[in-house]
Formats: C-alpha cells, sequence, structure tokens
C-alpha cells in the first residue's frame, strides 16, 4: 500500500498530465490548471497578469513551455509558503 507521501506525489504526476498536452504546459493550459487546481491562490492575486508573470518565472529554459520539473517549482514555493502560514498559525494557537 502506498504512503501518504507517495499517494502525493502520485496525485502531482497526475494533475500535472492532465493538463500537458506533449507532456509540457502552454500558458493556456497552466492557467487551465491554475483556475481549476490552485483557485485559491489565484483569487488570491491581485495582479490580473498573475498566470502570465507565473508562466515567465517558471520557463527556466525559455522555450514558452512548463515541464514536469518547471511545474514542481511552483508547487515547491506554493508549498513552502504554506508551511510558512501553518507555523505562524500554530504558534497563534500555542500562545492562547
Amino acid at each position: 500500500m502506498p504512503s501518504e507521501l507517495e499517494n502525493a506525489m502520485e496525485s502531482l504526476i497526475k494533475v500535472f498530465h492532465r493538463y500537458a498536452k506533449d507532456n509540457q504546459l502552454n500558458r493556456r493550459e497552466l492557467r487551465e490548471l491554475m483556475e481549476n487546481e490552485l483557485s485559491n491562490f489565484l483569487k488570491a492575486q491581485k495582479d490580473p497578469a498573475a498566470v502570465d508573470k507565473i508562466m515567465k518565472d517558471l520557463d527556466a529554459n525559455g522555450d514558452g513551455q512548463v515541464d514536469f520539473e518547471e511545474f514542481v517549482s511552483l508547487v515547491v514555493g506554493l508549498s513552502v509558503a504554506c508551511e510558512q502560514c501553518y507555523q505562524m498559525e500554530m504558534k497563534k494557537r500555542g500562545k492562547k
């Protein structure tokens, strides 16, 4: 039976490939993925060009596509930010 972490890794891979045609995400596919899978994050962005900026930041090799390795950097960055929020919330709860 797979572990919780193995299941999480499998989920990341499946989500990426659900949207990625030809094993890469173009700008439209990245937007669709973010609208469906990261809607709370996207709603929190005040900049309407957020997806375009994210695409530019993720596209490390400049080919106009986001491959799985580039996509994982987005997931890692968001996970780090969420973990920091989690730590702050735990500290608040500990002080009460």
